[in-house]
């Protein structure tokens, strides 16, 4: 549904994505992994179309993602940002119901499937900025859930969630893709990858090296060298 096909972004003079070669399919959840700076937020913020690529180009089903018009683009994607915070007095609710503003509707029911998806009903009414980290990063992905996009690019989701959140979380992103939905997610626990995603894609300096199943891409020869780590049973990350 979604393509990157030779992107290409350099910032500052540097080379951030460099010959990017991404296919991404209905009904996957895939894990974007890689060390700092690899450049997996700017790869999710391009897919997006937030950025435009120096080179190379973003297909949305077959077609330029730039020929879609940014509200349109909007209902389609649905994007959380790695920092995405709300320090305003708005309630949580109020929040969550900003993923209906590229609709344009006031629609209440995928408002409150999406507070309930993300164990939120009970603190629908009360102040965002009054949350914990956690709590506050759930009302975040609602948000995007409320917007019923075809395609979620999630930086981070699981980032500020205790393990019993971060499991629910993950969970909830696979329903979501077997729904028939495109799901990525940034994850920096390589176990959570390992357990909830259908695929997992290695990305170092800017360029994938790595796509498959957790068996092929957490191993000595692939994330093992990239991230300088060995692994143990399961997956299991050991010193170097």
């Amino acid at each position: 549904m979604i393509a990157a096909e030779g992107v290409a972004l350099a910032r500052a003079g540097r080379r951030v994505l460099n010959d990017l070669a991404l296919c991404l399919r209905p009904g996957e959840l895939v894990a974007l992994i890689g060390p700092n700076g690899a450049g997996k937020s700017t790869a999710l913020r391009v897919l997006a179309g937030l950025v435009p690529p120096d080179r190379g180009r973003v297909l949305y089903e077959g077609a330029p993602l730039w020929r879609l018009a940014p509200r349109a683009r909007a209902r389609r994607i649905g994007w959380l940002a790695q920092a995405a915070r709300a320090a305003w007095g708005m309630t949580v609710r109020e929040v969550v119901a900003l993923g209906r503003l590229p609709h344009g509707d006031r629609a209440e029911a995928p408002v409150e499937r999406a507070l309930d998806a993300l164990g939120l009903s009970a603190l629908a009414a009360t102040r965002i900025d009054r949350l914990s980290g956690g709590e506050a990063k759930r009302a975040m992905i609602a948000r995007v859930l409320a917007g019923d996009p075809r395609v979620l690019l999630l930086d981070e989701p699981a980032a500020d969630l205790d393990p019993a959140a971060a499991f629910a979380v993950m969970r909830l992103l696979r329903r979501t893709a077997a729904e028939g939905r495109v799901v990525l997610a940034v994850l920096h626990d390589l176990a959570l990858a390992a357990r909830f995603a259908d695929r997992i894609v290695l990305l170092a300096d800017g360029s994938v090296v790595a796509d498959g199943a957790a068996e092929r891409v957490l191993t000595e020869s692939a994330a093992g060298r990239v991230f300088g780590i060995r692994f143990g049973a399961d997956h299991a990350v050991l010193p170097a």
